[in-house]
């Protein structure tokens, strides 16, 4: 409201003097820059390090020495390959998706309803799957699957087959890897809406005579979808920009559209071709997030409600999602009557708390599911047998003494541990304050910088990486630890925003102003109280970060350059080129250390929740 509105007012009536009120002020420049100070740090880390290096990198496949052009969008659309690529890149990425909520779902639910210590249980063998190496976890498959691995010896000695199945570089192969790459993902995605649902709704219909299949299927299952979107589109836009799986698991017909950009900017030098097809790629992930805005809404990301968006269907699509839901809880609750289970099972199943035994089974055997082929890694690490081959012969330690006495090895671990402390330390420094400026601050516009904030996890790591690569050759930053940091930095910052926020809306705003009231000043109040109470979430949030950078391999694939290169790095070179089992003792420190990694994060989480 402006002055001139102000001064319009109503004619009053004789009477005693009335206090003027005085006019709102206007936010001065000083209640701007405060905010602003906090934000700054961070958009412009984002503005140099993603927009700039991705807008400039889609911009060479429209413009070349001669003008703007389109010749590299007709040699994409000129061939059948590259459609075919990215209807492979489509299917793998839907079928991976549909997997990954699917097994992940039931995880999520017994999380979310179990109670604390279990759920400490449980979500720690969920990040530390989610947090091991794509790498380690990926080769865990080669050896699984390999003529002389674990499964193929298992089915000999079983007698069930004659001579080793092919397993690997296959369709099938691909898929199992990608969902169990991916499937942490969903879990943790679904989890945080799941954790919101009032549990006291299914336990309002079941004591109104619902049986247990109509209570989840019409009560709890509607309330979770906001989670299983979000899940799915989640791990859809990640498996759209994978490559390490589809590579060492898959065949030339399972060629995904990042491995063409690979090869087009490591091998061609074509980078306008690899504009265009970054520019393809970036379109689908673009379009996928603006059917999921219409229908669901960007805000349950956040494990938000639905809200109006959610309810936009249609009267003929609600009343036939009604009928779906119906006949699946008849046919569940069907099914549970011929199953014998107590009556205290029964209970406890309608009140959603523990969950039952047949759901605790499942959960368990997706756990091993995804930790096994990590932990098969550990015995092969020690054979003293030169080959990967299934069961280890003897014990050993030597493939650990060529790892220390290897010069490459040596120089890679000392280099992703300094890189990794740098990009700690930074996104720390960066990320704390806008995670104090989109909590506490008064700002316009939140929704809006927290998804800029989220850009780096939204966009496809390969199109970060390429472009980050090429604004690096120009700046001479190509093979620099600096350079890492900085990428790395730009990827881990969101991982410490997201942490900080969660900390920060648990943190008792009392405190701080009980200070205050007693004379301290901001500084001296954020010096003394806040910091030390955040502390553990401050370090938490900088190990999240350090491990995100100590896992990174895509942007290090491009910008690490030379022999002086990251350890994912020298982990990929020594994979593609040969098997050994060097590879099974690179692969057990790295879970052993991920794995301790988790388990401080976690337990520095948690104390600073309970501050």
């Amino acid at each position: 409201m402006n002055h001139s509105a102000l001064s319009a007012r109503p004619s009053q009536p004789a009477g005693p003097a009335q206090p003027i009120q005085p006019a709102p002020r206007r936010p001065t420049w000083r209640a701007w820059l405060r905010p602003g100070a906090k934000g700054a740090p961070l958009v412009v880390l984002l503005l140099v390090m993603l927009v700039y290096p991705v807008g400039q990198l889609l911009m060479l496949s429209i413009h070349n020495d001669t003008g703007f052009t389109v010749i590299e969008y007709k040699r994409l659309f000129a061939s059948s390959v590259y459609v075919d690529v990215l209807l492979i890149t489509l299917k793998v990425s839907l079928w991976t998706t549909f997997f990954s909520v699917l097994t992940g779902y039931p995880i999520a639910y017994l999380i979310s309803s179990a109670t604390r210590a279990r759920k400490n249980r449980l979500l720690f063998w969920v990040l530390l799957s989610f947090w091991t190496s794509f790498l380690v976890r990926t080769f865990a498959w080669v050896v699984l699957l390999g003529r002389n691995g674990v499964i193929n010896q298992l089915l000999l000695k079983l007698g069930i087959i004659d001579e080793p199945l092919s397993l690997l570089y296959h369709f099938s192969s691909v898929i199992v890897g990608m969902v169990h790459a991916l499937m942490p993902l969903a879990v943790l995605t679904m989890l945080s809406v799941m954790e919101n649902i009032d549990r006291r709704l299914p336990s309002a219909a079941a004591t109104l005579g619902a049986r247990p299949g109509t209570v989840f299927w019409k009560v709890y299952f509607p309330l979770s979808l906001p989670g299983v979107a979000a899940g799915a589109l989640m791990v859809f836009v990640t498996a759209i920009g994978f490559f390490i799986t589809p590579t060492l698991l898959g065949g030339r017909h399972q060629t995904m559209i990042t491995q063409l950009i690979i090869d087009q900017v490591m091998q061609a030098l074509n980078w306008g071709f690899a504009g265009a097809i970054s520019v393809l790629l970036l379109a689908v992930v673009l379009i996928v997030f603006l059917v999921y805005d219409r229908m669901v809404g960007l805000s349950t990301m956040a494990g938000e409600s639905a809200g109006a968006k959610g309810s936009r269907a249609g009267g003929w699509s609600r009343k036939l999602g009604d009928l779906i839901l119906t006949a699946l809880g008849n046919a569940t609750d069907a099914l549970l009557a011929v199953l014998p289970r107590s009556r205290k099972g029964r209970k406890r199943s309608m009140s959603g708390s523990g969950g039952s035994l047949t759901l605790r089974v499942i959960v368990f055997l997706l756990l091993v599911f995804l930790s096994a082929p990590a932990f098969l890694m550990i015995p092969l690490s020690f054979d003293s047998a030169s080959g990967l081959a299934w069961p280890p012969h003897g014990f050993s330690l030597q493939w650990y003494r060529q790892i220390v006495d290897s010069p490459l090895w040596m120089q890679a671990i000392t280099r992703s541990m300094l890189v990794g402390i740098g990009t700690g330390l930074l996104s720390m420094l960066i990320g704390t304050p806008a995670a104090f400026l989109l909590v506490r601050g008064g700002m316009r516009g939140k929704a809006a910088m927290l998804a800029f904030v989220l850009s780096p996890i939204v966009v496809p790591r390969m199109i970060i990486a390429v472009g980050i690569f090429y604004f690096f050759a120009k700046i001479g930053l190509v093979g620099s630890s600096l350079g890492l940091v900085l990428a790395h930095t730009t990827v881990a910052v969101p991982y410490v925003v997201i942490t900080m926020m969660a900390v920060l809306r648990n943190y008792d705003t009392r405190l701080d102003l009980a200070a205050q009231s007693m004379g301290a000043r901001p500084w001296a109040t954020l010096r003394r109280v806040t910091f030390p109470i955040l502390g553990a979430g401050l370090m938490s949030s900088f190990l999240f970060a350090f491990a995100t950078s100590f896992d990174e391999l895509t942007i290090a694939l491009f910008t690490s350059g030379g022999l002086s290169t990251t350890l994912p790095k020298q982990f990929w070179d020594e994979i593609t080129m040969q098997i050994s089992p060097v590879i099974a003792a690179v692969s057990t420190c790295l879970f052993i250390f991920i794995a301790a990694l988790i388990w401080v994060a976690d337990r520095l989480r948690r104390r600073s929740l309970t501050a």
